[in-house]
C-alpha cells in the first residue's frame, strides 16, 4: 500500500493556504493547516483538514506544532509549504525599528524556526519538499514596501542557500514568486499601514493616498491579478517533479519584472519602478 504523503501548510485562513490546503487534500495529501486564531478552525476543520495553531512569531506554538504532527504522523513529514505572511506599507524613513523586526519575526525569522525543525525529521526518511512562498518583491523593489521587500529578499538568500546545502539529501527547496493574487493580503496591509505609520504627518502623505486607495479597493482594478489557484498550480510541480525549479514565477507582472531587470540598466530600471504607483 502506498504510503499517504502528508504536507504542513501554514497560513490557511484564506487566500493561497487555504486554496492550496483544500485541493491538496482533493489530490490525496493528509494535510495540516495551520492559522493563528482559534476561530479559524473550525472551516478548515469541516472540510476534513487537520487544522492547528501556529504563530510564527511565537515559539511555544512552533514547537507545539511540530511535536503535534511528529505525534500524528510517526516523523514522516514529506512536505512543508511557508506561506502564512503579511506586507507593512509604509517609506522605510517612516517605519519604526521595531515595526520592521515583527515584520522579520512573522516573515523570516518564523519561517526559519519552523523549516529547521522540520529539516532532520525529512533527513531521517531521506526526501523532502519545503516550498516557500515569497514574492516578486523578493527580487524587485516597489516603493512603500520597503519592509516586505526586505524581508523577502531575505527569505530569497536564506532558501537559495538551503537549497544548496541539501544537495544530494533528497530534499529540495523551491521559492514560488509570486505577483499580484487574489487573497486578504492587501486587507491586512491596510490594517498594518494605519497601525504603524502616521500618514498625514509623513513627508509622504500625498503619495500615501494613492496606497490607501490601492489598499481599501478604491482605487483602479489590477487586471493581472490571478487568483490562488494560480500558484497552485506551480505547487504542485514544486511538490512532485523529480527535480522541483528553484524559482516559480507566477503572473504576468512578476514574469516580466524579472525579465526586465535583466536586461535594462539598474538606474534606468529602477527609474522605472518608481513611475508604477
Amino acid at each position: 500500500m502506498t504510503e499517504q504523503r502528508s504536507i504542513v501548510i501554514t497560513g490557511c485562513s484564506s487566500g493561497i493556504g487555504a486554496y492550496s490546503a483544500r485541493a491538496l487534500k482533493k489530490e490525496g495529501w493528509r494535510v495540516f493547516a495551520t492559522v493563528r486564531k482559534p476561530e479559524d478552525l473550525a472551516a478548515l476543520e469541516a472540510d476534513g483538514l487537520e487544522a492547528l495553531i501556529l504563530d510564527y512569531t511565537r515559539q511555544d506554538t512552533i514547537d507545539a506544532l511540530v511535536a503535534e504532527v511528529t505525534r500524528r504522523t510517526g516523523g514522516r513529514i514529506h512536505a512543508l509549504f511557508n506561506n502564512g505572511a503579511y506586507g507593512q506599507p509604509g517609506a522605510v524613513e517612516d517605519l519604526k525599528t521595531d515595526v520592521l523586526r515583527l515584520q522579520f519575526e512573522t516573515n523570516f525569522f518564523g519561517w526559519h524556526e519552523l523549516t529547521r525543525q522540520i529539516i532532520p525529521l525529512m533527513r531521517a526518511q531521506g526526501h523532502g519538499r519545503i516550498v516557500q512562498c515569497s514574492s516578486i518583491l523578493g527580487l524587485v523593489p516597489y516603493r512603500y514596501r520597503g519592509a516586505y521587500n526586505a524581508s523577502k529578499h531575505a527569505i530569497e538568500g536564506l532558501s537559495v542557500t538551503l537549497r544548496m546545502e541539501l544537495d544530494g539529501s533528497g530534499i529540495f527547496v523551491s521559492l514560488i514568486e509570486p505577483g499580484p493574487i487574489e487573497t486578504r493580503f492587501t486587507a491586512n496591509a491596510l490594517k498594518s499601514f494605519h497601525e504603524h505609520v502616521d500618514i498625514d504627518n509623513s513627508a509622504h502623505a500625498h503619495q500615501y493616498q494613492r496606497q490607501l486607495a490601492r489598499l481599501d479597493g478604491s482605487g483602479p482594478i489590477n487586471k493581472h491579478k490571478l487568483g490562488p489557484e494560480a500558484v497552485h498550480q506551480v505547487l504542485v510541480h514544486a511538490l512532485n517533479a523529480k527535480r522541483p525549479k528553484p524559482h516559480y514565477l507566477v503572473t504576468k507582472p512578476a514574469k516580466q519584472g524579472v525579465l526586465l531587470k535583466r536586461l535594462l540598466p539598474s538606474d534606468l530600471f529602477y527609474r522605472l519602478l518608481r513611475k508604477i504607483d
